[in-house]
């Protein structure tokens, strides 16, 4: 066995035929782009997105026997660096050529962000090169469906929900054909650029450093509250904190306010998310606890 450089994503590691049924595929798994259209839909729609580990007092892991124990093995889900450090490894197990990338989450504001969301650069092996490459985004909680192509200012509506990417608008030092990409979209009060993004590979070690980041450094928002979502064709349903709300791809979003014992069947209903006996009480008095008055 050769030794492992850090380059690559381990699909050879990978449980696949676990992986197919946890997202419901069972279609073609020939490297193409029909293929790559089809596990990104099943993957966004089946595995929701979650930082509860961090309220349960966790670390988040970011090796693959330990995302694939949890998004896999589990009825959990993660945030964006496991959800992509798993797809990635299945991308590459079935022949696509991937590359991970690190976004800023914008969400409308003007000034800089760190980089804290991780996206993928993938081309099918028998895509021209003069052809764009596509971009998948399966761990923002919040779509798209399906990959975008790299094509600039190119709209897709999906579902009635709509995205677009574009060449970034922020000067660089590196000159224009360096600037950075954005994925805009759309909502109810119009566009809005949700992340930006530069074309520079990032590896699982960079994984790794930025995961650490965002669920250990008291000020990554990660760690305040618990944050869940699940993205479908029909709605976006999150939980933030205490509030749960669903937004429709044609309307407002309607939310109540829960109890923090009512967190666990919130999450086991309307994400699909089951905690473990000892984990049930443990988010309850995390969240408790950040309500209680100074």
């Amino acid at each position: 066995m050769s030794e492992d450089l850090g380059y690559g994503w381990q699909g050879e590691l990978l449980d696949l035929p676990a992986y197919l049924k946890r997202v419901g595929y069972d279609g073609d798994l020939a490297p193409t782009e029909a293929t790559l259209r089809a596990l990104h839909r099943a993957h966004v729609t089946s595995i929701p997105f979650e930082n509860l580990e961090i309220m349960l007092g966790r670390p988040v892991e970011m090796s693959l026997e330990a995302v694939q124990a949890k998004l896999v093995g589990q009825p959990r889900g993660g945030y964006c660096f496991e959800h992509n450090r798993l797809f990635a490894a299945v991308l590459e197990r079935l022949g696509f050529e991937v590359a991970a990338l690190s976004g800023r989450v914008m969400l409308g504001a003007e000034r800089l962000r760190p980089p804290t969301h991780a996206l993928l650069h993938v081309r099918p092996p028998e895509q021209p090169r003069d052809e764009p490459a596509w971009l998948c985004d399966v761990g923002f909680g919040a779509g798209p469906l399906e990959p975008l192509p790299f094509t600039d200012g190119a709209e897709a509506v999906q579902d009635g929900w709509a995205f677009r990417l574009q060449r970034g608008r922020v000067a660089t030092a590196l000159g224009p054909d360096k600037a950075d990409w954005e994925m805009h979209q759309r909502g109810t009060d119009g566009w809005i650029r949700r992340h930006m993004f530069a074309l520079n590979e990032v590896f699982r070690v960079d994984f790794d450093v930025l995961n650490y980041y965002v669920y250990a450094n008291p000020r990554s928002p990660f760690t305040a509250r618990p944050f869940v979502q699940r993205f479908s064709p029909e709605a976006l349903r999150v939980l933030d904190g205490t509030t749960l709300s669903i937004t429709r791809p044609d309307g407002a979003p309607e939310s109540r306010e829960l109890a923090p014992e009512d967190l666990p069947e919130t999450l086991a209903r309307d994400f699909g998310i089951v905690l473990d006996g000892d984990d049930v009480p443990r988010l309850v008095d995390f969240v408790r606890g950040r309500a209680a008055p100074a």
